[in-house]
């Protein structure tokens, strides 16, 4: 549920636009604030990705921790998920991390995570939204109580560590040619440093951030430049980062891109067979395709669909005690190793699909036929524009005649001013043209 700074995966927008200093001091106070809980000498984690804006909000948020008496870890660079690993690991009382994630360098965005690395409820979001509005002026620590900062040089080759334990015992990746395009972002030495180290031959792209060029024609967003470099060097796979990493898509051999939903479908199958699976089933969004729900229940498993943000899969799979899910966007939630996605332990995981069986990445990796699915974005100004009545009329007329034959989803970004479309079915020739209408109209009505 978004509030007034919150959206579905923290705070994020323009820096020195939304995100500005004064803003990012008060969420490190109220945060602050309100994870200070009991007698200890409580401590924040903080990680970013490569963003130029990264300096300064890093540099407030320190400034506000320290003010209401929290010292403060900073980890530099690092993906989300280590983040979320070190806030448990090193005993943080909060951990955040400063991205946004597979937007553009113009934006930014704070993510929170509690003392056990989970993302925050939206009741704590909540209370803290409440005291960044307080007059936090008689909070403020004395003089004597103000925390302190440092650098802590080691966390790189701790996760790193962490990353590779997730694989068995003695598995390695030698003989195998990979390249990894770390987007320009929080990856850009973790990631090929571990598959280096796992004894593959890794070939990288994405990884010369300069402050401006993260997410920019690379990463999961951009896989082009991928699939042209998997080409030219003939290696067995790609791998895909986003910005800070929390998400992956795979690229085979023949250069065909592996979304979300098919790494799914190939590590809950082998984990299946190897009774790995708390539950016979696995976690997804209502956007994950019908082929993969299909497939699932072909060998047993079921599909349980959430809204659409790994926050809402993962609360499900917490709830009912499932330990696989994620999104076709490249999220894979290993709830035995993380607690939020993690590309990389997720890429392991599918490498080690592909060691064990071997075969081909093409062949491992495209487990079912997807039916036709076509999303396309509208941006708008409001994004509750399509709660009047004439658009509401035109929704109900497409799902109407996608009637069994096919769905329709419509629903607001909870990240950017965008309205997504999106309609699946057995024919792209019978879909196509409802969703290019449903899309006219409300560009009509935006503009």
């Amino acid at each position: 549920m978004a509030g007034k700074y919150f959206g579905t995966d923290g705070i994020r927008g323009r820096a020195n636009g939304l995100i500005t200093p004064d803003l990012a001091m008060r969420v490190g106070q109220a945060t602050g604030l309100v994870f200070q809980r009991g007698n200890h000498r409580h401590r924040v984690v903080i990680g970013k990705d490569t963003r130029l804006s990264g300096y300064m909000i890093e540099t407030a948020l320190v400034a506000g921790f320290t003010s209401v008496g929290m010292d403060v870890l900073l980890l530099g660079p690092m993906p989300t998920p280590a983040v979320a690993m070190l806030t448990r690991s090193m005993r943080a009382d909060v951990g955040v991390m400063i991205s946004a994630s597979h937007n553009l360098y113009e934006d930014n965005g704070i993510k929170l995570f509690g003392p056990d690395g989970f993302k925050l409820s939206d009741e704590v979001e909540h209370e803290i939204e409440k005291t960044i509005d307080d007059n936090l002026s008689q909070r403020l620590a004395g003089a004597h109580d103000l925390g302190r900062a440092r650098r802590v040089d080691d966390v790189r080759a701790r996760y790193i560590e962490f990353a590779k334990r997730t694989l068995p015992r003695n598995q390695s990746l030698d003989g195998l040619r990979v390249v990894i395009d770390c987007a320009n972002g929080a990856a850009y030495r973790t990631a090929p440093e571990a598959l280096w180290e796992l004894g593959a031959e890794v070939i990288t792209i994405g990884d010369q951030p300069d402050g401006f060029n993260i997410n920019k024609d690379v990463g999961s967003t951009a896989p082009e430049a991928l699939i042209r470099k998997v080409h030219e060097v003939r290696a067995d796979i790609g791998i895909a980062l986003d910005g800070d990493a929390d998400r992956v898509l795979i690229v085979d051999e023949t250069g065909h891109l592996i979304d979300g939903d098919q790494l799914m479908a190939v590590v809950a199958q082998s984990w299946k067979e190897e009774g790995r699976l708390s539950r016979p089933g696995i976690v997804a969004t209502v956007m994950s395709n019908l082929g993969l729900e299909r497939y699932l229940g072909s060998i047993g498993l079921s599909l349980e669909r959430t809204a659409v943000g790994d926050r809402y899969v993962l609360e499900y799979m917490r709830e009912h005690n499932f330990n696989l899910g994620g999104e076709q966007s490249g999220h894979i939630i290993m709830s035995d190793y993380s607690t939020t996605g993690d590309g990389l332990v997720a890429a392991l995981q599918v490498l080690a699909v592909v060691r064990r069986l071997e075969k081909p990445v093409s062949q491992v990796c495209r487990p079912f036929e997807p039916l036709p699915q076509i999303l396309k974005n509208v941006r708008v100004t409001n994004r509750a524009i399509c709660q009047t009545e004439e658009i509401q009329k035109a929704i109900t007329q497409a799902e109407t005649l996608l009637a069994h034959r096919g769905r329709l989803l419509i629903r607001p970004s909870g990240t950017e001013p965008l309205i997504r479309v999106m309609a699946e079915g057995e024919e792209r020739s019978f879909i196509e043209p409802i969703v290019d209408d449903l899309c006219a109209l409300i560009l009509k009505k935006a503009s």
